[in-house]
């Protein structure tokens, strides 16, 4: 990837990034264009290429910049820092709202590329979500404090079913056009509040 494109004001870099997010969300890798990435982006095609040498070099850029993004707002919203697995959970929510609005296209991008399956980006892709989801479930996984929870649980398994349903929400969301900001945190407090029922001490958290 050329430099210059990150010598771009970040709002110009963005308009790019978001341009190649709505692209690729909605059609498949081979079927996105170059050209309608660069004409919603307002930027020439041969500029984009001057950026991106070539498609895959684009696509696996967004795709590495989803974690990169991911990463850092689960940080500012420290989520990493708590050790009680539902406040992180729903300090997460907060910060995935946060980029959402930031580039609306990114949840279906990501959903999109993990099943994508042209030889040309698919190892690249499934070797990289390998290497991304171990770090982060081992990193909150080790943070948690895990006495809150009942006797015998499997809390690597309900993580598991936690987060599955938590993705699952948000790519039902963000197939809507709209997204209610308000309904969704309404939503997620309600999903948490009926887990703790299932899953702390008996008489609520310690």
């Amino acid at each position: 990837m050329n430099e210059k494109f990150f010598a771009l004001p970040k709002e110009k870099q963005n308009t790019i990034i978001n341009a190649g997010y709505r692209v690729f969300s909605q059609n498949t890798y081979k079927k996105s264009p170059m050209s309608e990435i660069a004409g919603e982006a307002g930027i020439s095609k041969s500029l984009l290429f001057h950026y991106f040498h070539n498609k895959r070099e684009l696509y696996l850029f967004l795709w590495n910049n989803c974690a990169k993004l991911t990463i850092k707002y689960l940080t500012e919203y420290k989520c990493y820092e708590q050790t009680d697995l539902f406040e992180m959970m729903y300090r997460g929510m907060k910060a995935k709202m946060r980029i959402m609005n930031l580039y609306p296209n990114m949840g279906s991008f990501v959903i999109k590329a993990f099943y994508e399956r042209d030889p040309e980006i698919c190892s690249a892709i499934q070797e990289s979500y390998k290497s991304y989801k171990a770090f982060k479930t081992d990193n909150i996984l080790a943070s948690i404090d895990t006495s809150q929870f009942a006797d015998g649980l499997d809390v690597k398994m309900m993580y598991r079913e936690m987060t599955l349903a938590s993705e699952g929400y948000l790519w039902e969301v963000q197939r809507n056009e709209e997204v209610d900001v308000e309904k969704m945190e309404k939503d997620f407090t309600k999903m948490l509040e009926f887990w703790k029922t299932l899953y702390l001490r008996k008489g609520g958290e310690k």
